[in-house]
């Protein structure tokens, strides 16, 4: 167990993949998890089992999961192990864990990790000073903000983001990058959750009439502000004055919360009608006729698009009229693309197959998958292998998949196995983290 194996955990989603985890914990397999987390040195079974384990009150029998992990240093098990600690009253305990050391004091992610257990142990001021010499680091700002929401110092942290923010004001206006763009929407931020929110609506509003825009676009900052207020004549200032791609969503859902579907909807036309590229107001609309239940209208309005190589919607409409349960509706939709659009679209046979399975016609399906000459025979069984087992023919989807295990089907033959009371046979067939990463590494196509 290393820093190195759990970082590409997290990253990757590797290891024992979290659907498993969670699969197993829904079982009953808690001490199956606990013992993976140990012998595995797995990050997901860990935090899973701490996850129990925490919820039952069981703090020593977390603690001893997750120490090892803490041990290496690695910051999201020390907080995890700290937050243990805290629920386990042995607050000192928990700050000596997350305390940086002599060499990691300089540190703004160690010190971030350590401010957040100060603060979750009542020293919100404590840590406020920890993170002013490390607010340098563009990560700390925004969780600064974040942990201290809540905790009656919006004054001490709006006197920290204010000068980073005139700061950013400045070095936009002589026309330079600003590493404090984020100060922007972070100070209307704490404004409004200080209760000043016309302050917070009049700052950020003139941010965004200079255009002081960042890599996180503020305009969007300001739209969900407005939007949390009910300001609809403000949004539609936004929409129709330049900002329509941001204003229009939060818009169009503050004018339906008020009643007012019908003018969404005539506002949403005009803008289809008056715009070259409308592909995002036609899915808003979409989305608006398909709440009110008028189907037929939401597909026509996006259907001119479907084989537009760019802005086309065909698979919004068809996830669409899936979620509203209307999975032939959504198979012939498929049915009438054209030769021309399927030979350079490769998503539409594997949504094909699985509306086939949403309709109970597996066995039709695992014939065309049969029959498809492009898939390799890893493809070919991981595709085939849920329309065994939907068909009522476990135990043939287990095989297939034994017979091609490979990284990429090894969390749905676990997933079986586990529906099988076949637990230990599941983690057995979940490749090792040490695998998983030879696998990863590998040129696509090998």
């Amino acid at each position: 167990m290393n820093v190195e194996d759990l970082q590409w955990q997290a990253n990757s989603r590797g290891g024992v993949f979290p659907r498993v985890v969670d699969c197993l914990v829904e079982h009953g397999h808690l001490d199956l998890v606990v013992q993976a987390a140990g012998e595995r040195g797995d990050w997901f079974c860990a935090r899973a089992a701490v996850r129990e384990l925490c919820a039952a009150q069981e703090f020593e029998r977390a603690w001893v999961v997750i120490k090892p992990l803490a041990d290496t240093g690695w910051l999201p098990a020390v907080s995890a192990g700290a937050d243990i600690l805290l629920l386990w009253g042995r607050v000192e305990d928990a700050l000596a864990l997350a305390r940086p050391d002599e060499a990691t004091w300089q540190d703004g992610e160690a010190c971030r990790a350590y401010a957040e257990v100060l603060v979750k142990a009542g020293r919100v001021d404590e840590a406020i000073t920890l993170l002013e010499p490390h607010l340098v680091d563009g990560r700390v700002l925004p969780s600064l903000v974040a942990m201290t929401e809540g905790q009656g110092s919006d004054e001490r942290v709006l006197g920290l983001i204010v000068p980073l923010a005139e700061e950013a004001r400045r070095v936009q206006a002589e026309g330079r990058s600003s590493s404090w763009w984020r100060a922007l929407d972070l100070q209307a931020e704490v404004l409004e959750r200080s209760g000043r929110v016309e302050e917070a609506i009049r700052i950020l509003g003139a941010d965004v009439a200079a255009r002081r825009y960042g890599p996180q676009n503020t305009v969007q900052s300001y739209v969900e502000l407005l939007a949390r207020h009910g300001r609809i004549e403000e949004l539609r200032q936004a929409a129709t004055g330049g900002q329509a791609r941001e204003a229009l969503p939060p818009l169009v859902s503050a004018l339906k919360d008020a009643g007012r579907a019908r003018e969404a909807e005539t506002l949403l036309r005009g803008f289809i009608a008056a715009t070259d590229y409308p592909g995002s107001f036609q899915a808003l609309l979409m989305g608006l006729l398909a709440e009110q239940g008028r189907i037929d209208e939401a597909v026509e309005v996006v259907r001119p698009t479907f084989e537009n190589p760019w802005d086309g919607l065909l698979y919004p409409a068809v996830h669409m009229l899936a979620e509203k349960g209307l999975h032939e509706r959504a198979l012939r939709l498929l049915d009438e693309c054209s030769p021309e659009f399927l030979e350079k679209t490769h998503w539409v046979p594997a949504n094909r197959w699985w509306l086939m399975e949403e309709t109970g016609r597996c066995r039709q399906a695992i014939a065309e998958v049969e029959a498809t000459p492009d898939l390799d025979a890893d493809e070919r069984a991981a595709t085939i292998a849920p329309l065994l087992a939907l068909d009522g023919r476990p135990d043939e989807a287990i095989e297939l998949l034994r017979s091609h295990a490979g990284v990429s089907e090894a969390a749905y033959l676990a997933e079986l196995l586990i529906g099988q009371n076949r637990a230990d046979e599941a983690l057995a067939a979940i490749p090792s983290v040490a695998a998983q990463r030879e696998h990863a590494q590998r040129p696509w196509g090998d």
